[in-house]
């Protein structure tokens, strides 16, 4: 049975839930359960917290997790991403008073508070920077303000927090992160756990392919199909069928969700008809 670590809270565990869902997947129905069986899919869900997920899966007791990238990196566990899943995207940045600082080069012999000093301590390492890094759990504006430190490094998702602190970000970004799928670095294929792995996979790369793109059907005459096509050429090729009245296609083609209305103008334009969309609930490809 493939054993798999879900986060149990904060900003990663709801959009973690309903992909799974998405993708098939029993879920927990209470936030108090840890632990779930489906045995349907043949897989043991467990529900950590999300900046222990790493720590676990590195130790080969589960087999894959989903976690943050950021809490991948700071935990330096012996853990490796293995699919982007394109929820709970932030930016890791540096922060600091008005003119504290231009770059990462000018935090020398600075103190900088963060909830992430692995994170931080390695990208100052790499830069040459010999700064001190205090740890803080959470809430590190305050930090400036009581005197613990002269700047933060912190999670920037719409710096609402940093600007009512009077803050401001500097620098290049530290690291951009979102959610991933992770598992023990050179792990070797397991016979009994791989296609359960490798199933599991698909079905999220379903999920996300679905969210991406919508079906879209519509009828236009034959002598405009090849201007059609150019403008919905789907994944592979679109799907054209004759209709009954002679001259016209029915066209069917994957497009991008976020093109689909300016796709639909075009097509109308040069003369197609009979437009239609629809959502994917699930793909293979």
């Amino acid at each position: 049975m493939l054993r798999i670590a879900v986060p149990n809270k904060g900003s990663l565990s709801g959009p973690a839930g309903e992909m799974l869902h998405e993708a098939g997947y029993q879920q927990r129905r209470e936030s108090k359960e840890l632990r779930i069986v489906d045995p349907t899919n043949e897989v043991e869900f467990f529900y950590l917290r999300p900046r222990d997920i790493a720590i676990y899966v590195s130790s080969g007791k589960l087999d894959i997790g989903i976690t943050g990238r950021d809490l991948l990196i700071d935990s330096g566990a012996d853990a490796e991403e293995i699919l982007p899943l394109g929820f709970a995207r932030s930016t890791f940045r540096f922060a600091g008073k008005p003119g504290t600082a231009n770059g990462v080069e000018d935090l020398k012999g600075r103190t900088i508070a963060t909830s992430y000093e692995g994170i931080v301590a390695a990208h100052l390492a790499d830069r040459g920077v010999d700064a001190s890094v205090v740890h803080l759990d959470g809430a590190v504006e305050t930090a400036i303000e009581l005197g613990v430190a002269g700047v933060i490094a912190d999670v920037v998702e719409t710096g609402t927090s940093l600007r009512n602190a009077g803050l401001e970000v500097f620098g290049e970004p530290i690291m951009k992160s979102e959610a991933i799928v992770i598992r023990r670095s050179g792990a070797e294929p397991d016979e009994t756990t791989e296609p359960k792995v490798q199933q599991f996979l698909r079905r999220l790369q379903g999920v996300l392919v679905a969210r991406t793109y919508v079906m879209m059907d519509y009828d236009c005459r034959v002598e405009q199909l090849e201007k059609a096509v150019a403008l919905t050429p789907g994944l592979e090729s679109p799907t054209v069928s004759p209709l009954h009245n002679e001259g016209w296609v029915a066209v069917r083609a994957m497009v991008p969700a976020k093109e689909a209305q300016r796709i639909m103008d075009d097509l109308y334009e040069i003369g197609a008809r009979a437009i239609l969309t629809t959502a994917i609930h699930a793909c293979r490809l």
